[in-house]
């Protein structure tokens, strides 16, 4: 059974008093429970270390503010409702969050809940390595290497969203209630830093009976994220004077890149992790809420039955309560309309990625498929109908979200070894990730001649850009790839553009069809469609009914970001008002804001 992510045993009460939803300004945690007592023992450490992660369950922290909104619009996803006016959720997606956004600006916010979550993790780190026999191996080993991972995914959570931010990795004290913020860069060293010491400390998964499930951490994760941090750290991304990489000499291009390259490969030579052999197959088994370790996905941030918004936020729209769910929620987000055109048509990934269907109104409990319009698709990684249990809940659905998968390591694998030894050795990376998106009739053109007429680091570069698109479309991964890649502004401005011509059918779409024809299968609730594919113009016969697909308004399109703003001016959100006014004067925004 999937862990309950809300901790109710007494000791985690009792040690973590005054880490309920609150002020981040809060007063210092006391412990009413002697620290000796709990990290001594691995049973009521391993309480404390799963109650780092209730602030990801939080009403306004992760499961309603962070997932929902953090990583919109880029150029393959955008919110469907960012043409809204006035809204506080459609600002945040155009890039025009402002410190009193209605949706954010309140003292139980995610920024208030990631701190939260760093102190508890702050005060098992200290009580483990002070109370405990920490080793390779040992159950407080593997406690410890969860705790410090854990405040890692926060840190990078919060250096993702808003840049530089304060640095706690001690306890809270008086002394220490109100810090100025810290260099982004110091605390990517950091967490560089106790993610290697985490990865001697935590096994592999299958390894132990820790690590059977993707809900706890193990080594293949812990590797693989520091990776990605490491990549992040030696990217672009916008700094108070402007964008560029780091200055500092620890997180060069040459020293980060050989870091991630290190340590993707030892993930990918342990044979601990790998791709599902088929992607719609993977995605199955995501929405059936299959969590047991050593596959695809890597560490997934744990929701129970009543807490989380992945599939009430992404899924495909249900309109009602039908035969697949009690909760007729799904779609506040979803492809560019672009997108499914700029795939391959034989990419498998194409079809479960972008749906152009929504769920109908039901009639005596049953709905069929209906086509939206040609601007609003939903992600259909996310489905109701693909999971085993039934939604019941009103506002929460419980499934997970994954916070990493195989597939990216491949990617990162390639990337860096693209830079450091040239295309050929990152050709076998992504000649893995691309092999499963093409049928085996494909595989000759598609997979091998493709990347092996990659023959320079640019042409390689482009093509682990394009790949990364088409394999983490509506993941919201792509936003930080971007700004780390310098192509955000670019690849925003050319999505307005791109969308442009596809409404016009000019360039690139000038064969896509203005006319989709649709029947029902046999199930009577299935649609079949002829027509989405470039080329598709005939009229297949007289048993398929007909609409237009050509429906794509300029205000639709303009609102990928807000007209007049450059997003690369807006990477970070705020720092939301709040907690700059209850910051005795140590916070401020930067960054235009």
């Amino acid at each position: 059974m999937k862990k309950i992510l809300i901790i109710s045993g007494i000791f985690i009460a009792l040690l973590f008093v005054s880490c309920e939803d609150g002020d981040f300004f809060d007063a210092p945690a006391q412990s009413t429970l002697d620290e000796s007592i709990i990290f001594s023992n691995a049973g009521l450490a391993e309480g404390a270390v799963d109650g780092i992660k209730e602030p990801f369950g939080q009403t306004n922290s992760y499961r309603g503010r962070f997932i929902p909104y953090y990583g919109f619009n880029t150029d393959s996803e955008w919110n469907n409702n960012s043409d809204k006016e006035n809204d506080a959720a459609a600002d945040l997606c155009i890039y025009d969050a402002t410190p009193t956004n209605t949706q954010m600006n309140t003292s139980n916010n995610a920024w208030a809940q990631i701190y939260n979550g760093i102190e508890r993790a702050n005060i098992c780190i200290r009580g483990i390595r002070t109370y405990g026999n920490p080793e390779p191996g040992n159950e407080l080993g593997q406690l410890l290497g969860e705790a410090l991972t854990l405040r890692a995914v926060y840190y990078a959570d919060l250096t993702k969203a808003w840049g530089d931010v304060p640095a706690r990795f001690e306890p809270i004290t008086s002394e220490t209630l109100y810090i100025e913020k810290s260099s982004r860069d110091t605390i990517y060293k950091r967490l560089i830093a106790d993610l290697g010491e985490a990865a001697t400390l935590v096994a592999w998964p299958n390894e132990t009976a820790a690590t059977t499930t993707v809900e706890r951490i193990n080594k293949a994760f812990v590797k693989s994220f520091r990776a990605k941090i490491a990549m992040v750290a030696s990217g672009f991304q916008q700094y108070p004077d402007g964008i560029r990489r780091s200055n500092d000499p620890d997180l060069s291009v040459d020293k980060m890149y050989k870091l991630a390259l290190d340590e993707t490969k030892a993930v990918i030579s342990s044979g601990r992790a790998s791709l599902e052999p088929s992607f719609e197959g993977f995605w199955r088994k995501y929405n059936e809420e299959n969590i047991n370790a050593g596959g695809e996905s890597l560490w997934e941030i744990p929701f129970a039955a009543g807490r989380g918004r992945v599939a009430f936020s992404f899924a495909v729209r249900h309109a009602g309560a039908d035969q697949y769910t009690a909760q007729p929620r799904g779609g506040t987000a979803g492809p560019l309309p672009t997108t499914f055109y700029d795939y391959d048509e034989s990419d498998l990934r194409r079809d479960i990625t972008c749906v152009p269907y929504r769920w109908g109104v039901p009639v005596d409990g049953i709905a069929q498929q209906e086509l939206d319009n040609m601007e609003t698709w939903y992600f259909g990684k996310y489905r109701y109908e693909w999971m085993t249990r039934r939604v019941t809940s009103t506002n929460d659905d419980g499934l997970n979200k994954i916070y990493m998968r195989y597939a990216e390591v491949l990617l990162i694998a390639a990337e860096a070894a693209n830079e450091l030894e040239g295309p050929g050795s990152a050709a076998t990376y992504l000649k893995q990730l691309r092999s499963r998106a093409f049928s085996s009739a494909d595989q000759a053109q598609k997979v091998n001649a493709y990347v092996n007429a990659l023959g320079s680091k640019d042409q390689m570069f482009n093509a682990i850009v394009k790949e990364h698109k088409y394999e983490f479309t509506g993941e919201m991964e792509r936003k930080q790839a971007l700004i780390r890649w310098n192509l955000l502004g670019k690849n925003l401005e050319e999505g307005k553009q791109k969308m442009f011509n596809l409404k016009n059918r000019t360039g690139e779409y000038a064969n896509v069809p203005t006319v989709l024809y649709y029947k029902y299968e046999a199930d009577n609730e299935t649609l079949d469609i002829y027509g989405l594919n470039r080329g598709e113009n005939n009229d297949p016969g007289a048993d398929y009914s007909q609409v237009n697909w050509n429906t794509l308004e300029d205000e639709k399109v303009n609102s990928l970001f807000k007209v007049g703003v450059n997003p690369d001016d807006r990477q970070f959100w705020p720092i939301w008002q709040t907690f700059i006014d209850g910051s005795n004067g140590k916070l401020q925004n930067d960054y235009g804001y």
